[in-house]
């Protein structure tokens, strides 16, 4: 299959820009780029959602087009996507099916023929009867890759698939790409992790501003030792090659200083699928950043929700310079200047639908100087999304432009301005650079050195152990919902922290 001179124009934006690239059977192409180089864009190309405003694409020498997922699909182009579609509250195989003539009945005997062909490729095992909702993300991905495979398509398209993954999620994820590869399917790998480039990637393609600024071919990688690859990738991405620390270890906050945050014996209930928080205690100086490791999904989520007031505690306190804030909610506790930074951006940061500037000040809905004796003051709202536009560096059409609309790495720094506006004095982070190419994640852990300079203090929930050890004074370590030890940060500190986060003791 090959992409030939791809333009694809939105308003004020070029996302691609004469892009050619191609893909062979039996090779996994990595696609690489900062968030708003255009990956998104070329990749919706083969899947059908969108249509480039010049060039082609052939498909074994013959060119197509693909005006739709359906004829993406007939072509043999199955995509699977960074955000779930899965259906929650179906089976296996009822999503497996979504998308069949509606007026047939469902084949069976014939499903599950398929779903065994399908799961003897990918070398996993599958209850096609089991719910999507209760499956892990890693089980989930695996029928996500069954779905594009489902009409025995040749070519994968994988966008960001394993962003949501824990380390032994990307580890079988790895180990299913290498046996479609080996049964000769062409892959598109998109990801941000130069680390998975080097290790499932066989041909490189780098993108920036829409267009394509560097290439490695198979032979070329395999000869280059991983620090040489890294190195011309990184330098291809951004025109050099950054210092192996561009922010370098923090410095001990003096122990006397100033508490801004304390918290007391910390209880959450557990609920359906999610992990209670038992007797969370510490706490975080004025300018400190305090880290949170641990793998995903030992309560580090509930303990972000719970500071922030999204949570019901169900014992112990939490102080905000000394004052309980225990009983107060969201808006209570910002007004006293506690902000949290949600890992989901998407789904609960941003209302996709709205504009930027509405979105940026979305939690002071009705409160002045945006709002006036309940009137929306659209002028003030305007002026503010510009001064922040400029401040923060947010690349969008327009202050009017659906936030949606925006690279990840956009969005993120339009979140990133409205928590740190109107004074913060403590700013929860919740997985701040998450499916950040290198350039922003460099951005944004800059701008939490940056606040922690200025007094703010940092509570930075992290599944990246180097980030946290960049970054932080401390580190503490979360596992089946306790807070089972605190590290102070050093030379020693990540094999120390890796052992309270694989066995929950030192």
């Amino acid at each position: 299959m090959r992409l030939s001179g791809i333009t694809k124009r939105f308003p004020g934006v070029v996302a691609n820009d004469d892009v050619t690239v191609e893909l062979f059977p039996g090779e996994v192409h990595a696609l690489l780029g900062e968030n708003g180089a255009g990956k998104s864009t070329l990749i919706g190309m083969l899947a059908g959602v969108q249509r480039p405003d010049a060039g082609t694409i052939s498909v074994r020498g013959e060119a197509v087009a693909i005006t739709s997922p359906r004829e993406a699909i007939r072509l043999g182009i199955g995509t699977v996507y960074q955000h779930a579609t899965l259906v929650p509250n179906m089976t296996v195989a009822e999503n497996l099916m979504l998308g069949q003539s509606w007026w047939r009945p469902m084949r069976r005997d014939a499903m599950l023929a398929r779903l065994a062909e399908i799961s003897v490729l990918l070398g996993v095992q599958t209850d096609p009867d089991a719910v999507a909702g209760t499956l892990s993300l890693g089980q989930q991905q695996q029928i996500e890759i069954m779905k594009a495979l489902w009409r025995g398509e040749r070519v994968l398209v994988l966008d960001e698939p394993t962003s949501m993954l824990t380390p032994q999620g990307v580890r079988e994820f790895g180990e299913v790409v290498m046996r479609l590869r080996d049964a000769g399917l062409a892959i598109v790998f998109v990801t941000h992790k130069l680390n998975e480039v080097l290790e499932f990637g066989d041909r490189v393609s780098i993108l920036k501003l829409g267009r394509l600024v560097g290439h490695i071919a198979p032979e070329r990688l395999r000869a280059m030792t991983p620090g040489d690859a890294t190195a011309q990738i990184i330098d291809m991405m951004f025109g050099r090659e950054p210092k192996p620390n561009d922010i370098g270890l923090r410095r001990a906050t003096p122990p006397d200083g100033a508490v801004a945050l304390t918290v007391e014996g910390l209880c959450t209930a557990p609920e359906a699928r999610q992990q209670g928080l038992s007797d969370i205690g510490f706490a975080l100086r004025v300018g400190e950043v305090f880290g949170i490791a641990g793998v995903d999904g030992n309560g580090q989520k509930q303990l972000a929700e719970a500071l922030a007031g999204q949570l019901r505690a169900s014992a112990g306190r939490v102080l905000l310079g000394g004052q309980d804030v225990t009983v107060l909610g969201v808006a209570g506790r910002q007004r006293l200047g506690l902000r949290y930074l949600t890992d989901d951006r998407l789904g609960e940061g941003t209302v996709g639908a709205y504009s930027v500037g509405l979105n940026l000040v979305l939690k002071q809905v009705g409160e002045a100087p945006f709002w006036r004796r309940g009137l929306t003051d659209e002028a003030a709202i305007q002026a503010h999304a510009e001064s922040m536009i400029t401040r923060y560096d947010i690349r969008t059409p327009s202050a009017e432009t659906p936030i949606a609309r925006l690279s990840g790495g956009n969005i993120q720094k339009a979140l990133f301005g409205r928590e740190m506006s109107n004074g913060p004095r403590v700013v929860i982070y919740n997985k701040p650079t998450y499916g950040l190419d290198l350039a922003n994640i460099r951005l944004s852990r800059q701008r939490i050195r940056e606040a922690a300079d200025a007094g703010v203090a940092g509570l930075l929930i992290s599944t990246e152990l180097d980030e946290l050890l960049e970054l932080c004074d401390r580190i503490g370590v979360m596992y089946r919902g306790r807070l089972v030890g605190i590290v102070e940060n050093g030379p020693d500190a990540g094999p120390r922290i890796g052992q309270l986060m694989v066995a929950g003791s030192a």
